[in-house]
């Protein structure tokens, strides 16, 4: 590769996921009942509008964020899809995702509108206990996404056992 197509890579539109950046890149596009990817929750640190219908959404190591897809052709939905990310810091191993960069622990991972829905539900839920989805456990968006591929119902998530994952995660060295 000549260095001219190298700096054209990192210099396009999407970040470059360089280790001296440190930060989880996810694009988002915006195609009005065409492509629709967005973020349901998380806490950003940087935003960069790319142009009318993309924008770049960049995370810290550690934050925890929601990355919905959903495309559509003449005859209806075609892809529906819910993500549950951790973005993970330089040298830490990640699993790879669209339009996410470098990628990310995947805490959840389903598709298909009927789940992605129950998704949703899951978190206003969380969100009418004055909760943070972002500051959820891990491991319960983890036992969210085992308990749905199986078809089963998972369990609610509880302000008492939000309340011992943060002294956990407190007392950790």
């Amino acid at each position: 590769m000549t260095g001219t197509a190298t700096s054209r890579v990192r210099s396009g539109p999407f970040p470059s996921a360089l280790a001296s950046d440190h930060l989880t890149h996810v694009e988002l596009t915006w195609m009005e009942k065409k492509i629709e990817n967005w973020i349901r929750f998380g806490h950003a640190v940087h935003d960069q509008i790319l142009d009318r219908r993309r924008r770049t959404l960049s995370y810290r190591p550690g934050s925890v964020f929601a990355f919905v897809r959903w495309a559509s052709n003449d005859f209806g939905t075609i892809v529906s899809h819910i993500d549950i990310v951790r973005a993970v810091s330089p040298h830490e191993p990640y699993q790879t995702l669209p339009f996410v960069r470098p990628g990310g622990d995947i805490l959840l991972k389903l598709e298909g509108w009927p789940k992605v829905e129950q998704v949703f539900r899951i978190i206003d839920a969380i969100e009418a206990i004055n909760i943070d989805p972002a500051t959820v456990s891990p491991d319960h968006w983890r036992h969210i996404h085992n308990r749905l591929t199986a078809g089963h119902a998972p369990r609610a998530y509880t302000p008492e056992q939000h309340r011992a994952f943060l002294k956990r995660r407190n007392a950790e060295p």
